[in-house]
C-alpha cells in the first residue's frame, strides 16, 4: 500500500450544535463533592483519552465504528443487515477520504479498501492521532468537520471509554461514566422518562393519601427501608412526606427512577400481597423468620423451611395449607403496628 503522510489541523467552530459530549452527573454517586456544585471535574481540568485498539494474535483493531472487518459488524447474523451496515461504513468512508485526503472512491468498488488512503484499519499514524478532549463544558461535534464525524463514529462504537453512547447508557453502567455523547432529541427523552415516571408515582401516591391510607401504610412498609418505624398511629401527613422523598429519591433509594418504580410496584400489588410483603419484612427484621447457613428462610417457632428469598416466602405464605404460619406472624406484626 503507497505511504501517505499527511499533517491534521483541527478547526473549531464556537457555533453549538445539536450533539455534543457532556459531564455526566449520577447524584446518587458521591464524586469528592463536585457533584453538588455541578462540577463532573475540578475547575480546569480536563481528561484526553486516545481512540481505544484491541489486539489479538499481534494484530491491531482501532475501535472506529469505520472498519466494516470489525467484530461487531461480523456478528450481525442477519445478511440485510449486515450489508446495509457495511455500506454505510463505505458511504462515511468515502466521505471522510474526500474531504481529508482529496481520495474520490466508490463504494461499490472490490478494490475499496485497497484505494483508501488516511482511514485504512491498519493506518496507526492516523488512528493513534485521533483523541478526545473533555472537561466541564460541553464538547460540541460539528457534522461539517471530518474530524468531529470520526470522533462521533469512534464514541457510537465505544472507542473512547470515557463516554457513554447515550444519556440511557450512562444511566444504566454499573460504574457512572464521566461524559457521555449527547443527542438533543435523544436526551430529551430519556430525561423525560423519568420525569413521567415521577409524576405517575406521585400521582399514585395523592390518590392513596386521599382514598386508601390502609394501603398507602402497606406500600411504605414494603418500600422504605425504615419501615418498622411505622405504626398505625402513624399519621398519614408523615408517611406522605416521606413517600414523596422517596419517589424523589432523596430517601434510602438514591436512584431515582427505581425509587419511583419501586413505588408503583408496590402500588400495583394487590392487598393481600402487599400486606404479606409488609409483614414479611418486619419478620426479618424482628427475626420472627430468620436466614440459615443453608441459604434458606426458615420460621422460628416451626422450624418450617419458607424459601430461599423474599418472593418464595411470600408464595409460601399465601398458600392456604400454610395458613398456621401466616397467622401466627401475622398476630406478631400486628402487635407491633398497633403498640
Amino acid at each position: 500500500m503507497e505511504n501517505t503522510t499527511f499533517t491534521m489541523v483541527e478547526t473549531r467552530d464556537t457555533k453549538p450544535t445539536n450533539i455534543s459530549v457532556k459531564p455526566y452527573f449520577d447524584n446518587s454517586v458521591s464524586n469528592m463533592g463536585l457533584e453538588q456544585y455541578g462540577l463532573s471535574l475540578f475547575d480546569g481540568v480536563t481528561h484526553t483519552e486516545q481512540l481505544a485498539c484491541l489486539e489479538k494474535n499481534g494484530v491491531i483493531q482501532y475501535i472506529t465504528g469505520l472498519n466494516e472487518f470489525a467484530p461487531e459488524i461480523k456478528l450481525i447474523k442477519n445478511p440485510e443487515e449486515r450489508e446495509a451496515r457495511i455500506k454505510e461504513i463505505r458511504i462515511a468512508v468515502a466521505d471522510l477520504e474526500r474531504d481529508l485526503a482529496a481520495n474520490v472512491l466508490e463504494i461499490e468498488d472490490p478494490q475499496f479498501w485497497n484505494k483508501v488512503k488516511l482511514l485504512r484499519p491498519d493506518n496507526a499514524e492516523f488512528w493513534n492521532k485521533i483523541s478526545l478532549s473533555c472537561g466541564n463544558d460541553p464538547v460540541f461535534l460539528d457534522l461539517k468537520d471530518p474530524f468531529d464525524r470520526i470522533k462521533l463514529c469512534a464514541i457510537e462504537a465505544g472507542g473512547f471509554s470515557l463516554v457513554a453512547r447515550s444519556y440511557d447508557e450512562a444511566r444504566s453502567r454499573a460504574i457512572p461514566p464521566k461524559f457521555y455523547l449527547d443527542k438533543a432529541q435523544e436526551t430529551a427523552g430519556a430525561r423525560t422518562e423519568y420525569k413521567k415516571l415521577r409524576n405517575k408515582a406521585l400521582a399514585e401516591l395523592q390518590k392513596l393519601f386521599d382514598k386508601n391510607s390502609t394501603k398507602l401504610f402497606y406500600i411504605a412498609k414494603a418500600v422504605d427501608t425504615a419501615s418498622v418505624n411505622y405504626k398505625k398511629h402513624t399519621p398519614n401527613d408523615v408517611i406522605y412526606d416521606n413517600m414523596d422523598k422517596h419517589i424523589n429519591g432523596e430517601a434510602s433509594e438514591g436512584n431515582k427512577e427505581r425509587a419511583a418504580q419501586g413505588f408503583l410496584d408496590a402500588a400495583n400489588m394487590d392487598m393481600e400481597t402487599l400486606k404479606i410483603k409488609a409483614i414479611v419484612k418486619d419478620s426479618i427484621f424482628f427475626k420472627y423468620i430468620i436466614n440459615k447457613a443453608d441459604g434458606y428462610i426458615y420460621h422460628t417457632q416451626s422450624g418450617a423451611m419458607l424459601g430461599r428469598n423474599t418472593s418464595d416466602v411470600i408464595e409460601y405464605l399465601k398458600n392456604p395449607l400454610n395458613e398456621d404460619v401466616l397467622k401466627d406472624l401475622n398476630s406478631k406484626v400486628e402487635k407491633l403496628w398497633n403498640s
